[in-house]
Order: structure tokens, then sequence, then C-alpha cells
């Protein structure tokens, strides 16, 4: 389970860091990650977003909850001040645990590399 201190809630968040954000993608998903200017100490925010293309509601909340374990196990690995939001895309319904979490480490690598670019700029 993510911890709720760390669960992105206001749409705003995820516009911010689907618009702003630096992506990183793969075959079963997406990442946007963004560096949040709100100044809380909490640590990095995190929002799923698993749309009806997913699947039906079994299979939407299968992807959740899987997705929810591997960015838990990944907190750490995330600057203290990051905004990520993880989409699922369709083959992420037929995946596996494990190939969503490979997914998702070389997601989140593109996206810390191009956010450091971008600041680095």
């Amino acid at each position: 389970m993510l911890p709720a201190a760390h669960r992105m809630r206001r749409a705003a968040d995820f516009e911010q860091a689907v618009r702003r954000g630096a992506r990183g993608g793969r075959d079963t998903l997406v990442v946007h990650l963004t560096t949040r200017t709100d100044h809380t100490p909490v640590g990095p925010v995190v929002g799923l977003v698993v749309s009806k293309a997913v699947g039906t509601a079994v299979t939407r909340n299968l992807v959740k909850r899987r997705l929810r374990e591997l960015v838990r196990s990944r907190l750490a690995l995330l600057p203290a001040d990051a905004g990520l939001v993880v989409r699922a895309l369709p083959p992420a319904a037929t995946s596996s645990y494990a190939r969503l979490g490979a997914d998702l480490d070389a997601a989140l690598e593109t996206a810390l590399r191009r956010s450091s670019r971008r600041v680095g700029a």
C-alpha cells in the first residue's frame, strides 16, 4: 500500500505533472515526472491513472494494486520534491508483475534522465 502522505490527490497536481513533467514511456505504462512547487516536506507524491481502456473494473483494480506496490518500493529512488504520475496503457492488463516492474524501472530511468537535463539546461 502506498502511504497516504505520498498520494497525489489534486487534479491540478496531476495536470502539472502530465503537462510539464519529463516523460518516460514503455509498452505497458507511461510516467510523467515533475518537480513540485508546494514545498511540503512530505517527500515524493505519486498518482496513478488507469482508464477504462485497460479493461474491466476487476482488471483495472488489479493493475492499480500492482502499480501501487511497485511504486511504493521505489519511492526512495525519487527526489524529495518529485511529483510522479504513472499512466497504465491497455497492455498492462495482460502483463505480469515482473514485466510491469521492469517497464516502470525503465520508464523512471528515462524520466529522471530527461528531468535532470531540464534542470541543468
